[in-house]
C-alpha cells in the first residue's frame, strides 16, 4: 500500500502544552472531567440518569449479577473514557489513573467472548441477535471506539493487553464481514469502525485491518442494498422505529456509494466519522478518487451547511443536515459530537494536504462549539448547541424540545461528554504536523514539542497570546544548524500577517504563501525565533444571502472567537437590539469574569415598544430606537451565569449611501 500522507502529527508524549488559555482546560480534564466521568460510568453521581456502562461489562465478565441497562451503544462511553485517560497518561505519568485503566481493561478482557466478539448489549440481551441489525444497533461503532481506546492506551503505556483484545475483536469482525462467500456483505449504521481499523493497522502493521476498513467504505450504499436484505432477514423488526433507519438510507449516508455522494446528508456525526475514515484510508492507499470524494463532502459541509460556530446539523429529527443554507439558530441541533467529528475530519485532511481552510474550520469548531459544550466546572455538558435561546419558549413550543438552557450533569445518551474529554486530552496532536524537512504550525497554542527535521532533533517552544491577542512566538533549539521549512498558518480571519525573525521584520513574497501557509525555509540556529503578529479586529460577520435566518443580521467575531449577546449583560428581549452597520466597538479583557474572557462592547440601538400597548399588529405605530451599549461575550462561555436569553446573530441597522441605491 502507498501512503500519500504528506505530514504526520507529533506524538502526544513529545508535546507539552503550557498556555494561559488551554492549560486550565487540560488541568480540568485531568483533575475534574475524567474523574467525574468515571464516577458517572459507575453510577455514583447523585441525581443523574444511571449509566450502568461499567456494570454491563462486569455482568458479562461474571463479576456481578443483573441485566443490561442503557442505550444499545452504551459500551462506547467506557471506550471513550479509556481513550481520554490514555491521552492523559501519554502526557504525564499518573499511577492512580493507570491503575484504574488497567482494572477497566481487565474487566473488558474478561467480557470478551471466546471468538473475540465483544458487545455487552448483545451478549446480555440478544445473544442470538449478533450482526442481525447493523443498520440500527451500533455493534461495529462500539467495536471501533474500543479499538481506538486500545491503540491510544498501547501508545501511552506500551502495555499490550487491551491491544490484544482489540486485535481479537477486529479478527472476529474480519472473519464475519467481507466480499468472500459466506461473509456478511454489509456495514454498520453508525460509522466509526473504518477510522479505528486504520489506527489499528498503523499500530500493528497488519494490512488485513486496512483492507477491512476499505471494504466497509466501498460496500456502503451498493445495490442490492444491505439494509433491505438485513431488514427482510429479521422480518422487519426494528430497534428505533421512530427513525426508520433501515429505510431512510441517507440518514446513515448509505443512499448511494460514498464515491458518488454529492453533498453531506443525514446524521451529522455519522457523516463526519465516515469522512474521517475515508480520508484515513485514502492516505494509506493512495486512493485519489476517495480523496476527491472527501474534498467534495468537505466542501458541501463547510461552504453550505456549517454554522458560524463550527457546528453541524440543522435539524433535531435525525440529528441531521437538512438542505443547503438551512441554518436556523434557535432550532439548531448542532451536536457537540458533530463538531468534534468535524475536527477529526479536518485534522486528517491536514495530514494529507496542508490547506489553511482545514485548520481554519478546525480552529472555529474547537474555540466555539466544542469548549462551549462543557461548563466551566467540568461537570455539566451540552448535547445540543443552539445559536439563539429564548428560555420562556422551552417546554412550551415543541420545536425547541431538544434545546436545553443549562448544561446537564449527564445524559441517557452520553456520547458527548467523553467525546469532549478525549478530544481535549489529545489537543496537542493537532498543533503541528511535519514531514522530513517541514514543520507546519496549525494552531497557536503555547508549549513545547520535540520533532526530527532534516535528520536532527529539534525542540520547538511556542509562546502564544491567543486567542485574546494575535501574537505568537516560536523558538527553536538544536545541537547544530539545520535547514528546514517552517510553515505558519495565516488564519482566514486575519487581513494581514506580520512576521519577524529574531526580531527583524521578514517580508513574505507571493511564492512563500500558498494555501494559507507562509513557508519560511532557511538554515536555523539554536535560539532562532519567529514571531507572528495578526490583527485582532472586531468583525461584523454576515451570512451568505441564501441563509434565510441570517439575512439582515451580523455576528461578531474577533480572532477565532465568535461572540454572543447574553441576557446577564444586556437584559431580555435581545431580538430588539440593532447594531449600526458602521458601529465600531472595543474589546477589553476581564480576568475575573468567566475564568477570564475578553468582552466586546459596541454602540447599539434598542427598539422601544412602549407605544404598542395591547396591539398585536398595527400600521400606525411609529417605532422608536434608543441608544444603548451591547455587550458581547464569547459564545463558548454562555449559560455559565444562570438562565437567560442568548443570541449570536444580531439585527443590523444598515446605512446605505445614496450611490448604492438602485
Amino acid at each position: 500500500m502507498r501512503d500519500i500522507s504528506l505530514t504526520s502529527p507529533i506524538p502526544l508524549h513529545h508535546i507539552s502544552i503550557r498556555d494561559s488559555f488551554w492549560s486550565p482546560y487540560l488541568a480540568l480534564i485531568r483533575d475534574v472531567v475524567v474523574p467525574y466521568q468515571w464516577e458517572a460510568l459507575n453510577d455514583r453521581i447523585a441525581g443523574t440518569e444511571p449509566s450502568h456502562a461499567m456494570k454491563n461489562y462486569k455482568i458479562v465478565a461474571g463479576l456481578e449479577q443483573g441485566d443490561f441497562y442503557g442505550m444499545v451503544f452504551q459500551d462506547s462511553d467506557v471506550a471513550k473514557w479509556l481513550e481520554a485517560a490514555s491521552y492523559l497518561l501519554a502526557l504525564a505519568p499518573d499511577a492512580e489513573l493507570e491503575t484504574i485503566a488497567d482494572d477497566v481493561i481487565a474487566i473488558i478482557a474478561k467480557a470478551q467472548q471466546a471468538d473475540g466478539y465483544l458487545n455487552t448489549y448483545f451478549t446480555l440481551k440478544e445473544p442470538a441477535g449478533r450482526w442481525t441489525n447493523l443498520a440500527e444497533c451500533h455493534e461495529l461503532y462500539c467495536a471501533g471506539h474500543l479499538i481506538e481506546a486500545a491503540v491510544a492506551y498501547h501508545d501511552a503505556t506500551g502495555k499490550s493487553r487491551i491491544l490484544d483484545v482489540a486485535c481479537r475483536l477486529a479478527d472476529c469482525i474480519d472473519e464475519t464481514f467481507g466480499s468472500e462467500d459466506g461473509k456478511i456483505k454489509g456495514y454498520d449504521g453508525h460509522q466509526e469502525i473504518e477510522l479505528a481499523l486504520v489506527k489499528l493497522y498503523r499500530a500493528t502493521g497488519n494490512d488485513r485491518y486496512l483492507r477491512l476498513a476499505k471494504f466497509f467504505l466501498d460496500e456502503r450504499g451498493r445495490q442490492p442494498h444491505f439494509y433491505d436484505i438485513e431488514y427482510a432477514l429479521r422480518d422487519g423488526r426494528t430497534h428505533f422505529p421512530m427513525l426508520r433507519m433501515a429505510k431512510d438510507k441517507s440518514y446513515s449516508q448509505a443512499h448511494v456509494p460514498i464515491r458518488e455522494q454529492q453533498s453531506a446528508e443525514g446524521h451529522a456525526v455519522r457523516a463526519v466519522y465516515m469522512c474521517t475514515g475515508m480520508a484515513a484510508v485514502a492516505a494509506e492507499t493512495g486512493d485519489a478518487e476517495l480523496l476527491a470524494a472527501c474534498r467534495k463532502l468537505w466542501e458541501s459541509m463547510v461552504t453550505r451547511r456549517m454554522y458560524i460556530t463550527g457546528a453541524l446539523g440543522s435539524m433535531a429529527y435525525g440529528e441531521a443536515f437538512s438542505l443547503d443554507y438551512d441554518l436556523p439558530g434557535d432550532t439548531a441541533y448542532a451536536e457537540t459530537c458533530a463538531s468534534i467529528g468535524l475536527i477529526f475530519f479536518a485534522g486528517r485532511m491536514l495530514q494529507i494536504e496542508a490547506r489553511g481552510e482545514y485548520a481554519d474550520v478546525l480552529e472555529r469548531a474547537l474555540y466555539n462549539t466544542v469548549i462551549g459544550g462543557m461548563s466551566r466546572d467540568g461537570k455539566h455538558f451540552f448535547y445540543v448547541n443552539p445559536l439563539e435561546v429564548w428560555p420562556e419558549a422551552i417546554g412550551k413550543n415543541a420545536n425547541y424540545d431538544h434545546v436545553k438552557i443549562q448544561r446537564q450533569p449527564w445524559f441517557g445518551c452520553a456520547c458527548c461528554p467523553p467525546n469532549i474529554a478525549r478530544l481535549l486530552a489529545s489537543l496537542g496532536s493537532y498543533i503541528y504536523t511535519h514531514n522530513d524537512d517541514c514543520l507546519y504550525a496549525h494552531l497557536y497554542i503555547g508549549g513545547e514539542a520535540s520533532v526530527k527535521l532534516s535528520g536532527h532533533d529539534i525542540r520547538v517552544i511556542q509562546r502564544s497570546e491567543f486567542p485574546w491577542e494575535g501574537s505568537t512566538r516560536i523558538e527553536f533549539q538544536m545541537e547544530q544548524p539545520t535547514t528546514f521549512t517552517l510553515a505558519l498558518r495565516i488564519p482566514g480571519w486575519a487581513e494581514k500577517a506580520d512576521v519577524f525573525i529574531n526580531g527583524i521584520p521578514y517580508l513574505l513574497d507571493d511564492t512563500e504563501t500558498v494555501d494559507g501557509y507562509a513557508s519560511i525555509r532557511r538554515e536555523w540556529n539554536t535560539g532562532d525565533s519567529v514571531q507572528l503578529v495578526l490583527p485582532m479586529s472586531i468583525k461584523q460577520m454576515k451570512g451568505n444571502p441564501l441563509i434565510r435566518d441570517t439575512a439582515g443580521k451580523v455576528a461578531l467575531q474577533r480572532g477565532p472567537i465568535v461572540y454572543c449577546l447574553e441576557e446577564a449583560d444586556n437584559g431580555g428581549q435581545l431580538h430588539q437590539l440593532y447594531i449600526p452597520e458602521n458601529s465600531s466597538g472595543f474589546s477589553s479583557h476581564h480576568p475575573e469574569l468567566l475564568d477570564g474572557i475578553s468582552m466586546i462592547e459596541m454602540p447599539a440601538l434598542r427598539l422601544n415598544g412602549d407605544q404598542w400597548g395591547n396591539q398585536l399588529y398595527s400600521a400606525r405605530v411609529k417605532e422608536q430606537l434608543e441608544r444603548t451599549t451591547a455587550r458581547f461575550i464569547p459564545y463558548y462561555a454562555w449559560a455559565n451565569r444562570g438562565i437567560g436569553e442568548m443570541r449570536v446573530w444580531v439585527n443590523q441597522q444598515r446605512i446605505y449611501p445614496e450611490e448604492a441605491m438602485r
